[in-house]
């Protein structure tokens, strides 16, 4: 039996890496359902704790997922969950982002100037890749 996946990213704010990588992506940030977390406050399944306002829409504040624009049959969703600890070694797993050898550069830049960093260039045969820092550390390569 096949299974289903989404990648979970740990981070110090789930909303703004969510929109970050939607940006990124061309991707889209799911929208929140304010009166079902509003249900779940007022019958106790959780908390106003558990709640937070982010661009003036009430969400869950311990995650934001993102997802592919043709929805979850193109691509897995992506969630990101906050963790009390900030990221401190390489990441295990990353992400590939593909934009294609002659974009490279141009992608590169507008992601430094949206706050990633660029960590070094990689080569194997013909192949070429850049890998970067996403604004709360963790790795991926725009390949």
């Amino acid at each position: 039996m096949a299974y289903n996946f989404q990648v979970v990213v740990d981070s110090a704010d789930p909303h703004q890496q969510a929109d970050w990588w939607a940006e990124t992506l061309g991707w889209e940030v799911e929208p929140s359902d304010e009166a079902f977390i509003r249900k779940m406050v007022a019958e106790g399944y959780a908390t106003e704790s558990d709640t937070r306002e982010y661009n003036g829409t009430l969400v869950w504040a311990a995650g934001q997922a993102i997802r592919h624009p043709e929805g979850l049959e193109r691509a897995p969703r992506v969630l990101f969950q906050t963790v009390p600890e900030s990221k401190t070694v390489k990441n295990r797993l990353h992400l590939d982002v593909r934009v294609g050898e002659q974009n490279h550069a141009e992608v590169v830049a507008k992601l430094i100037e949206r706050g990633a960093t660029k960590l070094w260039d990689g080569r194997q045969g013909p192949s070429t890749w850049v890998t970067m820092a996403d604004p709360e550390g963790n790795e991926f390569c725009v390949a």
